[in-house]
């Protein structure tokens, strides 16, 4: 029973929003949402500094209209003089202090009770920002007594009411809201534009050339044409333009290699049949009491042996797909001295086959596949002694092994001829790497695929001029005790 691991409404709500909008569209309201941050991080110290400028400019008044109302003789100046004074800069009284005293020079209606001080002189911008806040959103009906440096005086001081100053500041935040709206729609428009033209376009290029590549790889006229730009999207479409171009290619030629593989699998097949007829007339032959056809049958037969043996191992090869290693931990020395009886191959040539491996070396691979990889050596190079001979005195097969770190390595020698060079470079390339006469060339490769689904390696180790193959197996990550 499969398990689905359930879904989160966070995730459920993202894919929902991805699927309703386009990258276009969140690239906007993601602008948009950046702009309107980055223009309330301007709009908390300009509300600030608004505050302060117009307590600022009230203090110036004040201080003015103190020096006209000081500089008057009071039987002159009327009552109603004073109010306007008072009421052109917005406060109920002012009040100087200056020479060591303090006047009251101006007062309207005191009120009994004043709700916050506040002293501009020493100010901190922290104290501005949170007093600008308390204003907007947690105002007072109380007057307020704001107290702020003055010129030739120690100080200026007056009493006004807040509901004026709250009013500006919602004002002045309205205009900054308008502002940074079109700010935000403005930019994000451009921006909108600008990636729609230099990003998404050519992205959305690359997706459709891909999507309707896939539909036909091999077609050559869907491959991309890359533009002029040389900017990562340029490079990109350069790239695909050459992925795309191999990758049909390849898909030509593996097509064409499928056809002619099916093909001569069909030819190979009735090839066998056919062989396996004229082997049959061949047997006759060797009842004749002709003495050329008793001279001349035995070598027709191994002939039609060794076509039909290579029909056979083609087909194999054709349609066998080997299985993963069953691995486990297995002794490697008798799985090598059971090889020894390979040599009956050959009893003629009187082979020698020595094994110098450690009692209590093991191996962390598949039984049966490590035994076909070693049996294909050692009959390869039976096989190879048998027909060319040692030329350092009696033909030896040599199997030896050790460990290396957290792997096993095994060395397969033998005092042949060797391999010549023309057949080195496709030695475990299937139909290529034989240099026996007859042979199919697909032994090596059958090697090579199973220690590589060891997740080893197998290469060619000539040691003091002798056909040496050096196998590395691998341990697998899991720890055994």
């Amino acid at each position: 029973m499969s398990y689905e691991r359930p879904q989160t409404s966070g995730q459920t709500w993202g894919r929902r929003i991805s699927s309703q909008f386009g990258l276009s569209a969140r690239l906007l309201m993601m602008t948009v949402l950046f702009v309107m941050i980055a223009e309330v991080l301007i709009y908390v110290p300009s509300i600030a500094n608004f505050r302060l400028t117009w307590l600022s400019d009230r203090l110036a008044a004040a201080q003015v209209a103190a020096m006209v109302l000081d500089a008057a003789p009071e039987e002159n100046l009327s009552e109603e003089l004073e109010m306007r004074l008072l009421q052109g800069v917005g406060a109920r009284a002012i009040a100087l202090r200056g020479g060591g005293r303090r006047s009251l020079l101006a007062i309207n209606d005191m009120p009994p009770e004043v709700g916050k001080s506040i002293d501009l002189r020493d100010a901190k911008w922290v104290d501005l920002v949170r007093d600008a806040f308390s204003v907007l959103f947690n105002p007072t009906d109380k007057p307020i007594r704001v107290i702020g440096p003055g010129m030739g005086v120690d100080f200026v001081e007056i009493i006004l009411d807040q509901r004026p100053l709250r009013d500006a500041m919602l004002d002045v935040s309205r205009n900054i809201l308008l502002l940074s709206l079109f700010i935000s729609g403005t930019t994000a428009g451009l921006l909108y534009l600008t990636l729609q033209w230099v990003i998404v376009r050519p992205v959305r290029r690359l997706t459709g050339n891909i999507a309707e590549f896939s539909g036909n790889p091999e077609d050559a006229s869907r491959v991309i044409q890359p533009t002029d730009r040389a900017d990562e999207i340029g490079l990109a479409e350069q790239a695909l333009a050459k992925m795309e171009t191999t990758l049909a290619d390849e898909l030509r030629q593996k097509r064409r290699l499928a056809q002619l593989g099916l093909a001569v699998s069909k030819i190979n097949h009735e090839l066998r049949n056919m062989l396996t007829t004229a082997q049959l007339l061949t047997d006759r032959l060797e009842r004749v009491n002709d003495d050329t056809a008793q001279r001349v049958a035995p070598r027709l037969v191994a002939t039609l042996d060794r076509a039909i043996a290579f029909c056979e191992t083609t087909l194999a090869y054709g349609r066998a797909t080997e299985p993963l290693p069953q691995r486990k931990l297995i002794p490697l020395a008798p799985l090598v001295e059971d090889l020894s009886n390979l040599t009956d191959l050959a009893p003629e040539v009187g082979i020698e086959f020595a094994c110098h491996v450690p009692q209590d070396l093991m191996v962390d691979a598949d039984k049966d596949q490590l035994s076909r990889i070693l049996v294909n050596l050692v009959r390869n190079a039976v096989q190879a002694l048998s027909q060319a001979g040692s030329p350092e005195g009696s033909p030896c097969i040599d199997v030896t092994a050790k460990r290396e770190g957290h792997a096993a390595v095994i060395f397969v020698e033998d005092n042949g001829p060797g391999i010549p060079e023309r057949v080195r470079a496709d030695l475990f390339t299937p139909f290529q790497g034989s240099t026996r006469k007859g042979g199919t060339g697909l032994g090596l490769t059958i090697v090579a695929e199973l220690v590589q689904l060891h997740g080893g390696t197998i290469f060619l180790d000539d040691r003091n001029g002798k056909t040496c193959f050096r196998i590395t197996i691998p341990d697998r990550t899991t720890s055994y005790d």
